[in-house]
């Protein structure tokens, strides 16, 4: 991964309080500290982008999604491998980052018609675009048939009927994959487990769902089977879980060949590639997960004398995540002798809601100024502004003594943070920027009130 090793052993050996208040910053990417103690991020320091489009604002290292997607791409290459690489969109949608996967010459899924029409409205070639999703409406199919996007990846018995109902009306051919539900439970947050028999996702292995489903997509002309996708979570840092996941569905492919003579030309083995947030992290590289996944699919069509498949992968916060920085302003604080302080910021649960929703933990630290060596940090709450107690960002966060008006950033950002923002007690979203050499260019400008109200329709009183 690309983010500072130095700084990483450092912390590793020992957690001691430091100028930033304790573990080292995680900076990855262009990302680091200079000679001030102010952060610079894809050569602008955090202070004038502070200063140009104020706080919450998410700062996106691009050079670092660049370079993420290159690491993705050279173990297929290497390995001479046919392949894809689907950015999975829920990690951040908007126009801007479609732009830039357009130009990375990489593909996307998307997961609603929301996701879809940002896509083609960003110029998004409908022809590298998957649509997931287990409760896709009756009109997101029509607008997914209508822009005729790649795939769609069917993934119930529901879905089946209502989309070659579409199809036949329109009297159109659709490339189609079945998701399967593999029963592989990978080591990660239960809220974020998608790959075991008890999901609401896929058509299960076990039951026999799946293959009736393969009978019914088999013997409907409307479909076009292309081939088969799984995915067993999110945040996984073991890559034997993507092995064993590859035997498993190319054990089911085996079965289906001598069954059914159905040879998939499509293993879509789905995402989830861990990333790092804290210290305690330590998720493989890029290449690792790839080459694991590419290893086990030549054994397994070796031993079953099967085609070798082209190879899909869809990873969305492994690409995006590590290239998100958020920067807040210190507002209030609160101090309870003998227990904690409080340091709140301008932003909270309403631009990153997963330490409230899963508990999910991130490290932070002052990125306006040096400290001037100030050794004597403290341990604070790092809390947003909503009106929640459960609205902290930090549980537990050294600092040294920070004073309204500085500037805290949280890392690894980038990914279900700005695509779950909220309007939670009437505060706007915030902005969003792309940084690259030493240029910075708005991507989500930041909302305002009007632009909250802008659905709200008063009362008609006689």
């Amino acid at each position: 991964m690309l983010f500072c090793w130095k700084q990483a052993k450092m912390e590793q050996k020992q957690n001691r309080k430091n100028k930033w208040g304790g573990a080292m910053p995680l900076l990855f990417g262009t990302s680091k500290i200079d000679s001030a103690g102010i952060l610079e991020i894809g050569g602008i320091k955090a202070t004038e982008l502070v200063e140009e489009f104020q706080t919450p604002l998410i700062v996106y290292d691009v050079q670092y999604i660049r370079e993420q997607t290159q690491r993705f791409k050279q173990v297929f290459e290497q390995e001479d491998f046919k392949y894809r690489i689907n950015y999975a969109s829920k990690a951040f949608s908007a126009i801007g980052i479609y732009q830039l996967l357009s130009e990375l010459e990489i593909s996307c899924d998307v997961v609603s018609g929301g996701e879809l029409y940002t896509a083609l409205q960003a110029g998004f070639p409908a022809e590298r675009i998957e649509f997931h999703g287990n409760n896709k409406t009756a009109q997101e199919l029509r607008e997914a048939v209508a822009a005729k996007v790649d795939t769609i990846v069917l993934d119930n018995f529901d879905e089946i009927t209502l989309l070659s109902n579409l199809l036949k009306k329109r009297k159109v051919r659709q490339k189609v994959q079945l998701r399967l539900a593999p029963g592989i439970e990978a080591h990660t947050h239960e809220a974020i487990m998608t790959g075991q028999i008890d999901s609401k996702f896929g058509f299960d292995i076990a039951s026999g769902q799946a293959e009736a489903a393969l009978r019914q997509v088999l013997t409907d002309e409307s479909f076009e089977l292309a081939g088969v996708h799984c995915h067993i979570g999110s945040q996984i840092f073991e890559t034997a879980s993507f092995g064993k996941a590859v035997w498993k569905m190319m054990e089911i492919l085996h079965d289906w060949q001598e069954k059914y003579q159905f040879a998939a030309a499509i293993l879509n083995i789905g995402g989830g590639f861990g990333v790092r947030y804290t210290g305690a992290d330590n998720p493989p590289a890029p290449e690792s997960f790839v080459k694991e996944i590419l290893l086990e699919v030549k054994a397994a069509c070796q031993k079953y004398a099967y085609p070798v498949p082209e190879v899909w992968i869809e990873p969305g916060r492994s690409l995006v995540a590590e290239a998100g920085t958020t920067l807040y302003t210190v507002g209030a604080q609160k101090e309870l002798p003998g227990i904690r302080r409080y340091v709140s910021v301008d932003g909270g649960m309403g631009d990153n809601i997963r330490p409230a929703l899963y508990q999910a933990e991130y490290l932070g630290f002052l990125a306006n100024r040096d400290s001037g060596g100030d050794t004597l940090a403290e341990k604070v709450r790092l809390t947003g502004k909503y009106c929640e107690s459960g609205d902290i960002l930090i549980d537990e966060l050294f600092l040294p003594k920070v004073a309204a008006g500085d500037v805290i950033a949280i890392t690894s950002t980038g990914a279900y943070t700005y695509s779950m923002a909220m309007n939670y007690n009437r505060n706007p979203k915030p902005a969003v920027v792309f940084v690259e050499n030493g240029a910075a260019q708005i991507v989500c400008r930041r909302e305002t009130y009007a632009d909250m109200m802008r659905l709200d329709i008063p009362l008609m009183r006689k």
